[in-house]
């Protein structure tokens, strides 16, 4: 009876020794790292169809180019600083972020909103952010000078000010080449149609890749 536990055991060991030498041992796999997007109707892929946002294509790019990252869009139409700051703390329980892209604040511009609530909230969901290991990548945007020239100046400041302080990576102004070109902005002339969100990434690509790792 001895013998027999004794060899059950030895060749137990050997078996899993040879498993693990040829690959093939049932280990728990490596859970890709995640990629959080916490933005407005700009990132939520307002008007488009399914898999046309930057976001998706964001996706695509990054399992294309072999970086094991799955994205999660957090983004609302229509979301302010204030409701990404009431959601980021789940957000960040939940997916448990290797990076974090904040995209928010247009809505707060749009509609006047106190530019120093603004700043702050972006400011405490960068900490919030950093608190929980995430690297950051803020998207900068701009408004029409609805609300005068001082406020649309205070509020592009915002996002560059951030940065420099908290030592961000930033995106200035993430409709760059879009905002102002015919045929990218949808009829509402806000939101960028399904031809400019290639170009969209390929403005914010530049800034996320040396947060990223294979």
């Amino acid at each position: 009876m001895v013998f027999k536990v004794k060899r059950s055991l030895v060749f137990g060991i050997l078996v899993s020794a040879l498993l693990l030498l040829s690959g093939q041992a049932a280990w728990p796999s490596a859970q890709p790292r995640t990629l959080l997007v916490l933005g407005d109707s700009i990132s939520a892929g307002y008007g488009l169809q399914s898999g046309e946002s930057w976001v998706a294509l964001l996706q695509q790019r990054l399992t294309a180019q072999g970086y094991g990252y799955r994205v999660i869009n957090a983004s609302v139409s229509g979301e302010t600083t204030t409701g990404g700051l009431s959601r980021l703390p789940r957000a960040l329980a939940l997916h448990k972020p290797a990076v974090v892209i904040l995209e928010l604040g247009a809505n707060d511009g749009l509609r006047g909103l106190p530019l120093d609530t603004t700043r702050a909230n972006l400011s405490r969901m960068v900490e919030l952010s950093v608190g929980a290991r995430a690297q950051v990548l803020l998207v900068g945007m701009k408004i029409p000078p609805n609300y005068g020239p001082r406020y649309a100046l205070g509020f592009e400041k915002i996002f560059s000010e951030l940065a420099t302080q908290r030592k961000l990576a930033l995106v200035p102004f993430f409709l760059e080449d879009v905002a102002l070109a015919p045929g990218l902005m949808q009829d509402d002339g806000l939101h960028p149609t399904a031809k400019a969100q290639p170009l969209m990434l390929q403005t914010l690509w530049p800034s996320l890749l040396p947060l990223l790792k294979r």
